[in-house]
């Protein structure tokens, strides 16, 4: 009896099969599908070595129209099962900028607001950590569906992972007359509205795809640790997060509301509205991709937030040394060439250590050996601008949560011929992503030495989402930075090992002038 009933299971099997082949491997395909019921309704996702993806869900009503400089409204359920199986459209940017810089967004659109979701387990029972990325670009380019920020393996740690866009440039950070006029006080940071609205869907419907949402990580890169660090201070972002990671994170003044104004009344000008005459109708009328023409050099505001309205009602920094921020757990750090970027954007820093005239005595000591003056312009930016900022951030927080704080120095094997200044600004993303060779955005095949080097970067991470304590299988214990002992855990060409007060003389020395002229004061 049992052998005739597999007889008769392997005839339907194969029956099924040929069927299915004989309709095309689209209709297979479709059998087999993932599927989930949200709370925003069910959605249909495509499987890749064991990993279910979710592309494309709207998180956000469509901000146009009426809705563009307005805070995001939830998007309507959709009925029946929504096809998500390719990503939605980036925000409106300057795609040559972000292509040379941080590779195609794709086509882009106004209607923007699309998250993407990687998990191994398709099952609200799972409980699974969830890791948010937050992407970079000086918040004027990028987007969440770029490929170097492929959660695939993260996924295949165990960890549910989430990439997201959000507006950009002029039209997520704007202020105008006519806008004050229609909600005084109103918001001005309309991206990071968006990353609310964002982790808000998240904490509706993440169950429906495996996570926890009493388990969230917020990590990103640049721009995005940026926001990381702006949501630990946001009174909007408090409890829809648990921990979060600031890779490459800088200290560059936010703008006031009044410098917001100035740049949206010049926008309006160079967009022949003007200036202050400009109604809110004819500046929702202006064509999106026209703000990427017009909104650049003085006339933007990137790559900084504005301070002074509900979503960051002050600096970041004031916000850690007055204790504000929310006091979860935080991993920061930054890369040994960060100085890469002002180079891409055509910054000399030989130039930058020239302008310091009679200071250049006082720092050269804290460059032992270093006599090139391009090389000490861009340990000098590097420091200063981001591995100072992280020191800082780090010492503050660490009396009031967990915080562990890093430098990645190791170049891929292959690259370093070209990169003989280290890693630079987003070098490590890849080994956080711990992408392999099929992503095409790693500009050289990885070694086997590259690939176990990312698979512990990837590790720590996903061993913080999943319990607050980052921590990796054969690989060094991270000790917690702190006032007393200055901790950092070097990704380097040696390994990974921790360094008890790692370059603390020049970057305690750079926090110190920085205090006097005002940058890291308590404003």
């Amino acid at each position: 009896m049992k052998r005739a009933r597999n007889e008769l299971l392997g005839r339907a099997i194969g029956a099924w099969l040929l069927v299915a082949a004989s309709l095309g491997a689209d209709v297979a395909v479709a059998q087999i599908a993932p599927r989930v019921s949200a709370a925003a309704g069910d959605a249909a996702g495509t499987s890749d070595g064991g990993v279910a993806v979710f592309r494309g869900l709207p998180f956000a009503a469509a901000p146009v129209g009426a809705l563009r400089w307005h805070a995001p409204e939830p998007a309507a359920p959709w009925s029946g099962v929504r096809p998500a199986t390719t990503f939605g459209k980036a925000c409106p940017q300057d795609r040559s900028v972000s292509v040379d810089q941080a590779g195609d967004p794709g086509p882009t659109s106004e209607d923007c607001l699309f998250l993407n979701i990687w998990t191994p387990r398709v099952e609200a029972s799972a409980k699974l950590p969830v890791m948010v990325w937050i992407h970079g670009g000086a918040f004027v380019i990028g987007a969440g569906s770029q490929s170097l920020y492929d959660g695939t393996a993260l996924a295949k740690r165990g960890a549910v992972v989430v990439t997201f866009n959000y507006r950009l440039g002029a039209l997520g950070f704007f202020s105008h007359p006519a806008l004050d006029r229609a909600e005084p006080n109103g918001p001005v940071n309309f991206g990071l509205l968006d990353q609310i609205a964002a982790l808000r869907w998240v904490q509706a419907n993440i169950a429906a795809f495996g996570g926890d949402p009493k388990n969230v990580t917020v990590f990103g890169e640049s721009a995005g640790a940026q926001s990381v660090l702006a949501l630990f201070t946001s009174p909007l972002a408090s409890g829809l997060f648990q921990r979060g990671i600031a890779q490459s994170a800088y200290g560059i003044p936010s703008h006031t509301r009044a410098k917001a104004l100035g740049t949206g009344l010049g926008v309006a000008d160079a967009a022949g509205l003007g200036g202050a005459g400009a109604t809110l109708e004819q500046l929702r009328a202006i064509p999106a991709d026209r703000f990427s023409e017009i909104a650049k050099g003085q006339l933007a505001l990137s790559p900084s937030l504005v301070v002074g309205d509900a979503v960051l009602p002050e600096p970041i920094l004031t916000a850690f040394q007055r204790g504000r921020e929310a006091r979860l757990p935080l991993i920061v750090g930054s890369n040994s060439d960060e100085a890469s970027v002002a180079v891409a954007f055509g910054i000399d820093p030989a130039a930058l250590v020239k302008r310091l005239g009679v200071a250049r005595i006082a720092i050269k000591p804290l460059y032992p050996g270093q006599e090139d003056e391009a090389a000490l312009g861009r340990e000098v930016a590097t420091d200063v601008v981001f591995a100072t900022y992280a020191r800082r951030v780090a010492y503050l927080h660490s009396t009031r949560a967990p915080t562990w704080r890093y430098f990645f120095s190791r170049v891929a094997d292959n690259l370093r011929p070209q990169l003989a200044s280290g890693v630079p600004h987003g070098g490590e993303i890849a080994a956080v992503f711990d992408l392999d060779d099929g992503c095409r955005c790693l500009g050289a095949p990885l070694t086997e030495a590259d690939r176990v080097a990312a698979r512990r970067v990837a590790d720590y991470w996903v061993a913080f989402a999943r319990s607050g304590v980052p921590a990796a299988a054969d690989a060094a214990a991270w000790p917690r930075d702190g006032k007393r002992r200055a901790e950092t855990l070097e990704f380097g060409a040696e390994g990974i090992v921790p360094r008890t007060d790692f370059r603390r003389r020049r970057l305690d020395t750079f926090i110190g002038a920085l205090n006097v002229i005002g940058m890291f004061s308590d404003r």
